[in-house]
């Protein structure tokens, strides 16, 4: 689906006799329009200046919408609470990469092909005992996925259609093994390898939590659990780690390479560390009878002290997957038989406090989906270090339909940013003897 042709212009005038210039706005399916500056430059020899992006429609997309405002989040025109309810995470893989949800015949033949691609190289493991074993999982990450490009050189050719799909089938398909297997190195026990037989998620958790010494017995509720965080993390529009995977693409690099990119991005803690910081926060609270002396000091403003997991830069109102999450956190904590456990109890007390004080619902500082998942995973038994690699796990999907979109798309360039310069301007530069 392309934008609609301009039937507008935008005329931007200026106060130091520069000529003025009409631009194109184009409009998109919903949400705001877009005004087409490319020829702003050409035509005056002036430069859009956007900090951060913040106003800046950087591409055209038809994979994710979201509408802060109402908060809203679509994948491919779907709500994310439908998809979240009625499908499971391989439907949602195949809804983003090709644009309508599976019938039963494509699904299976999907995640077939899908399980079939799961093994990685054996020549792998001997890569992993380069690491310590203290390694951040995430390190470890952008280093294995980018090293796939290293063992499948029949799918590197970004121009070649069934290179670009067998590349992303690869991806999807061994993301989770190399996420458990950075898990198993990092607590020294031995990789489980991967079942054909097994739904991805399940297949997933085996691999975590397997050993030698005893099998993965499949929780349905726990896995339906997991399978949900992937679900809400799986797209969320040009967020950083998605342009950074678009503006490495937009060079040529091949796509492990690329998602790699992403990962390293996704580390970054302004990014994907939110869960792992919430659950800190709850651990550094310590008890429940301290949590209103900890919600005072956030009112207060004490130094230092922030209350993770509440708000949303994009979402104004609300996050529509937090309520899901919530769901799901209770779900879980029901089934495991830990509604008394202290740290959860502390969370759910901080949950109570905040939703009832004005302070907050005035604000619109509600929980957001990050503090639910990191109690979720916490209570599968999935380490905090690990919260970011699941996220890049679930982010992995969005992050090949980004990349595929874009390489197709004809009016694609490589990304080359420009700037305002503050620096010096031209100077001569003079002998040393003679410097002040």
């Amino acid at each position: 689906m392309k934008m609609k042709d301009s039937v507008t212009k935008a005329k931007l005038s200026f106060e130091d006799g520069t000529p003025s210039v009409e631009l194109p706005v184009y409009k998109g399916t919903i949400g705001a329009d877009g005004i087409d500056i490319r020829s702003m430059y050409g035509a005056t020899g002036k430069l859009s200046y956007d900090p951060g992006f913040l106003a800046t429609a950087s591409c055209q997309s038809a994979i994710s919408y979201i509408d802060g405002d109402k908060g809203e989040l679509l994948y491919r025109g779907y709500p994310i609470e439908q998809l979240a309810k009625e499908c499971n995470f391989m439907e949602t893989c195949y809804l983003l990469l090709k644009g309508e949800l599976p019938n039963k015949q494509q699904y299976e033949e999907y995640a077939k092909n899908v399980a079939g691609y799961s093994m990685v190289h054996e020549q792998m493991q001997f890569f992993f005992r380069g690491f310590r074993r203290d390694a951040h999982p995430m390190s470890v990450l952008v280093a294995t996925v980018g090293a796939l490009s290293s063992f499948y050189h029949d799918s590197l050719d970004i121009s070649d259609p069934a290179h670009r799909e067998l590349s992303a089938m690869r991806l999807l398909a061994k993301m989770p093994t190399l996420v458990a297997m950075s898990y198993k190195y990092s607590i020294g026990q031995p990789f489980v390898y991967p079942r054909k037989d097994l739904y991805y998620t399940s297949n997933f958790m085996r691999m975590m939590f397997a050993t030698p010494a005893e099998d993965y017995k499949v929780n349905d509720v726990l896995v339906r659990a997991l399978d949900r965080i992937l679900i809400l993390h799986a797209d969320h529009e040009q967020n950083a780690s998605t342009s950074t995977v678009r503006l490495a693409g937009s060079s040529g690099a091949n796509p492990f390479a690329c998602i790699a990119a992403g990962i390293a991005c996704l580390w970054g803690p302004a990014h994907g560390g939110a869960n792992e910081a919430s659950l800190s926060m709850i651990r550094k609270i310590g008890s429940v009878d301290k949590v209103a002396e900890f919600v005072k000091s956030v009112k207060d403003g004490t130094a230092g002290t922030r209350l993770m997991g509440f708000g949303h830069r994009v979402y104004k109102n609300y996050d529509p997957r937090a309520t899901l999450m919530r769901e799901t956190c209770h779900e879980v904590l029901e089934e495991l038989g830990l509604k008394d456990d202290p740290l959860f109890k502390i969370a759910l007390e901080i949950e109570r406090v905040a939703m009832e004080d004005d302070y907050f619902v005035s604000r619109k500082l509600y929980p957001n989906v990050d503090f639910y998942s990191g109690i979720v995973q916490s209570a599968l038994g999935i380490p905090s270090s690990l919260f970011t690699g699941i996220f890049a796990l679930a982010r992995t999907v969005g992050w090949i339909a980004q990349w595929k979109e874009m390489i197709s798309d004809p009016d694609q360039r490589i990304g080359r940013p420009r700037q305002l310069y503050v620096g010096e301007p031209r100077r001569n530069v003079v002998p040393m003897d003679q410097r002040k």
